[in-house]
């Protein structure tokens, strides 16, 4: 009898013990998933210039498509704020749209807090955050919205144009040389959402800001690229169609100049975001030489 007692309260244990270790694993798999989709880092990049006299730091925040769980204000201001930066870009879908306006207010309420913090913030919109009583309610926060529009400015003794574009889509004419032209006197900055490599490139600037891509959300380790490419509809395409040119975030180089896409800080259409966390970007823009 004690002996079938006692295999009873074996096999028990063992159940227990498996019980125990699912319930670890699936606890680490929540856990990473967390960590992954509602925490924030900071990414650094540096840029150097013979335009540049003094360093100039730039924030960069764009895709927080609002809702009311996810990272807060509070936590993008903070981080904002750490890194002291000499302006902010906002780039675009903010909220998502049909957003209702508690949402949208969201980050209204962000630019007003970045503006009340002393830093200059220039926005563009993108294909959800384009509604004329967000911008309006933007441009009363302080914000300076370039939909088609530049702005001059002197940091540190360098000059900056700043040139804001709102497409959402472009046509195969699609040139920015009928609009603008590069001045060699500044630093060129263009803004846009939504990233078109080939003819930013064209158009030269210094440096190009996007967003949109929210770095396809799902990225390989060891630098082996997004699991899948929305842009050119193909899965591992670092791995399976090295022929392709793939701009998912991080910074890209072009004749004169460099493009930057950041991945963004929200999680939309989902929360499947891996290897590739919210981010706050930072550039860093050095005298060179």
């Amino acid at each position: 009898m004690a002996s079938g007692k006692k295999t009873v309260d074996i096999e028990k244990r063992k159940k227990e013990k498996k019980s125990y270790s699912k319930f670890l694993w699936l606890a680490l798999i929540a856990g990473i998933w967390w960590f992954s989709n509602y925490t924030l880092r900071t990414t650094k990049v540096t840029i150097l210039s013979q335009k540049i006299s003094s360093r100039v730091r730039i924030a960069v925040i764009s895709d927080q498509h609002a809702t009311k769980l996810g990272i807060s204000n509070k936590t993008i201001l903070k981080t904002i704020d750490r890194n002291e930066p000499d302006m902010v870009f906002i780039l675009g879908d903010m909220y998502t749209s049909d957003s209702e306006w508690e949402l949208i207010q969201k980050p209204v309420e962000l630019a007003k807090d970045i503006v009340s913090q002393g830093y200059p913030i220039y926005c563009v919109t993108g294909e959800h955050d384009y509604d004329e009583r967000y911008i309006e309610e933007l441009k009363k926060a302080g914000a300076k919205v370039l939909n088609y529009d530049e702005e001059y400015v002197e940091i540190n003794g360098s000059m900056f144009r700043i040139i804001g574009i709102d497409n959402v889509y472009y046509s195969s004419t699609f040139d920015l040389s009928n609009e603008y032209t590069i001045d060699s006197d500044s630093f060129n900055i263009l803004l846009a959402h939504i990233p078109n490599y080939e003819k930013f490139a064209d158009f030269g600037a210094d440096l190009t800001i996007c967003a949109d891509t929210h770095g396809e959300m799902a990225q390989l380790p060891f630098g082996l690229g997004p699991l899948y490419c929305s842009e050119k509809d193909v899965w591992l395409p670092k791995l399976l169609h090295k022929e392709l040119e793939i701009y998912d975030k991080g910074l890209f180089d072009y004749d004169g100049g460099k493009m930057f896409i950041t991945s963004g800080i929200g999680v939309y259409p989902a929360p499947v975001r891996l290897n590739n966390r919210p981010e706050v970007a930072v550039i860093d823009l050095i005298p060179k030489g």
